[in-house]
């Protein structure tokens, strides 16, 4: 079957894989890797596929229907978010308009909203997609087609969930599929050396955090894994077959879960004698000095952690699972091993007040990363974050494409009586300037250009504040 994959447009550069979905302020752009996985999978069983990214190449939709018209597809998949629901709806919505093809719309709000989805599209793959896919290119009968949503006479019709695929290693390398269909240059982290890939070694997080959309509503809290040898054949493939390629970084939820595997894999590493660097995911109760001095052996460079707030009470009402002096203690050891630290904070959780903020502005101050992002809280349906605002009545909307300003940025819908939507929006931008706007920065960006790569590095910090600035230059 020839089946078209779509991520589709929007705002350019709008990242739907991102966990907060909206245009990146550093310039940020993630690959579209749940689709790529997905259309890895058919090429390998001997469909033809193509996989278009409108953000990434400027497309709208009179592109992507003349697309369309030329490849000639069977079946179409497209791709969607919560920040963009309803834009994508609507870009469905002409699709079917203008051709008689089955659509199926795909994404964590497919779990959340299948009914609202199949008033345009044909068919609804929920939570992990990539089988229910496959099965429907092959024919196979949908109403044994697990994790599958569609209309049959008149009324909806939800098949059971299907099982999350335990068998990771049987799923494409998802690089080889960036290869061949994308442009690696659209793609930019800016904790990353430039150009870069992002893989999935696991997939599922096993944590408790209440505002995280993907366990919750995509792919499950069961942390599911590769083999370390299926990760480093990828690595290996990477450096053969795309030796212009800088770095990779692990998009796992939590890459360090796993102590064990995190040795075994920088050991295995470091006996193939690869050279490729690396960065992933990490939380600051997973991770001791040693593994991190492990990890800086075998290339490490950035650690990318989810600090969230500088107040215990607030960790505690997210159900975080550590505290403030954990996290100081992480940072620390981040340095101590070499590493880099990109830290994430959320500005407008429960709990927050104008004290709390102060205590995470002084924490960022203190534990100096060498790369900050501050996000506004975006409570998404289907957590539990989100019930917990919609029962105490700090939500201003329901409406999804409330969460994103003009620009395709976040702006707050959370507003409480003593801290405003207005302040929680103005607060991350000021953390943000006041950050990377100092003279104290520059020690920071200093430590990471002398090191391995310095060049690269300057380069990625360059592209990154480039793009930053004039993000600022626009709000101010």
């Amino acid at each position: 079957m020839k089946v078209y994959f779509l991520n589709p447009p929007y705002f350019p550069r709008f990242g739907r894989e991102m966990r907060w979905q909206d245009t990146g302020r550093g310039g940020t752009l993630y690959y579209p890797i749940w689709l790529s996985y997905a259309a890895g999978l058919l090429e390998g069983k001997g469909h033809a596929v193509r996989l278009v990214d409108c953000p990434a190449w400027n497309w709208d939709i009179k592109d992507v229907l003349k697309d369309i018209k030329v490849f000639d597809p069977e079946m179409i998949v497209v791709d969607t978010s919560f920040t963009s629901l309803n834009n994508d709806l609507n870009i469905t919505r002409q699709i079917k308009e203008t051709f008689d093809i089955p659509v199926v719309m795909v994404g964590p709000p497919a779990s959340q909203f299948p009914e609202k989805m199949l008033e345009v599209a044909d068919f609804v793959a929920r939570y992990e997609y990539d089988f229910t896919i496959l099965e429907l290119a092959e024919g196979k009968r949908v109403t044994s087609i697990l994790g599958l949503s569609y209309r049959e006479g008149g009324r909806v019709v939800h098949n059971p969930n299907r099982p999350w695929i335990k068998d990771l290693d049987g799923l494409p390398f998802v690089s080889k599929v960036y290869k061949e269909h994308l442009n690696v240059y659209d793609y930019f982290l800016n904790y990353c050396l430039y150009p870069m890939v992002q893989i999935f070694t696991g997939r599922g997080c096993p944590f408790q955090c209440t505002f995280c959309a993907w366990p919750q509503t995509f792919m499950g809290r069961g942390y599911r894994v590769r083999s370390v040898e299926n990760v480093l054949d990828e690595l290996e493939w990477i450096e053969e077959n795309m030796p212009y390629i800088k770095e990779v970084f692990f998009e796992d939820d939590t890459f360090t879960i796993d102590r064990r595997r995190v040795i075994a894999f920088c050991r295995g590493y470091r006996e193939r004698g690869l050279d490729l660097s690396w960065s992933c995911n990490a939380r600051a109760d997973t991770l001791d000095l040693e593994t991190m001095r492990e990890m800086k052996k075998a290339n490490c460079r950035f650690l990318v952690v989810g600090f969230e707030s500088a107040d215990n009470t607030i960790l505690n009402n997210i159900k975080k699972g550590f505290t403030v002096e954990r996290s100081r203690e992480f940072a620390k050891n981040v340095k101590k091993a070499g590493l880099l630290l990109h830290a994430d904070f959320i500005i407008g959780l429960p709990g927050e007040t104008r004290e709390t903020i102060e205590k995470t502005r002084r924490l960022i101050k203190e534990i100096k990363p060498d790369q900050l992002q501050v996000s506004i809280v975006s409570p998404f349906p289907g957590t539990e974050l989100y019930e917990w605002y919609k029962k105490n009545g700090y939500l201003l909307t329901n409406n999804l494409d409330e969460y994103l300003d003009g620009e395709g940025h976040q702006k707050s819908i959370v507003s409480y009586p003593w801290l405003s939507a207005e302040e929680i929006t103005r607060v991350v931008d000021d953390l943000l300037r006041e950050y990377y706007l100092s003279f104290n920065y520059i020690p920071v960006v200093l430590r990471q250009v002398f090191r391995r790569k310095g060049l690269c590095e300057l380069k990625r910090l360059l592209r990154s504040a480039r793009m930053f600035l004039n993000y600022i230059w626009r709000r101010s």
